[in-house]
């Protein structure tokens, strides 16, 4: 019996060169999809969905007010030149740090005082260089120019100190 070797080709289950290559990438893709949809199943039970654990906290979070009101009592007695000097100014004008004339500094603070006391008060209610604005902190406008004659006279400046405003009765 004579066997013919081209009677046994073509005989498993892939019969074409088409069928070869879908098998070819069922067998790489499904395995991967797989394993995919298995990996992001077990994750997910780690996670808990946005504003499912603490709602009352999440609601505040989103509807947080943007700024703040702050009353403060328009009777108190002011405070004075140097008071606003040592909780203030104090910090940077005694070492200097930043390059702040240091108190007591004239030829510093000399031609600074010749730009005037306005141009002085402008400087600290609207900050200059590396001073921040020092208006609309825990000062009123009127204790901070209080604060910028202190420092002026301390240097030699002959500035007289703001007086309050009088209450209209």
């Amino acid at each position: 019996m004579h066997v013919n070797d081209t009677t046994h080709s073509g005989t498993g289950p892939v019969k074409s060169p088409k069928q070869l290559l879908s098998a070819s990438l069922l067998g790489f893709i499904v395995p991967i999809v797989t394993i995919i949809g298995l990996a992001s199943y077990v994750a997910s039970g780690y996670k808990t969905s946005p504003g499912s654990t603490d709602m009352e906290r999440s609601v505040n979070a989103r509807i947080q007010k943007v700024g703040t009101v702050e009353i403060r009592d328009a009777n108190r007695p002011l405070k004075t030149g140097e008071q606003v000097y040592q909780a203030q100014c104090g910090a940077c004008h005694t070492s200097g740090a930043l390059g702040a004339p240091k108190l007591g500094d004239s030829q510093a603070w000399d031609p600074r005082v010749k730009q005037g006391f306005e141009s002085l008060l402008q400087s600290a209610l609207k900050g200059k260089n590396a001073m921040a604005a020092q208006g609309g902190g825990a000062f009123n406008d009127l204790e901070i120019a209080r604060a910028v004659v202190f420092l002026a006279n301390k240097a030699g400046a002959g500035f007289s100190e703001p007086k309050a405003p009088e209450v209209a009765q």
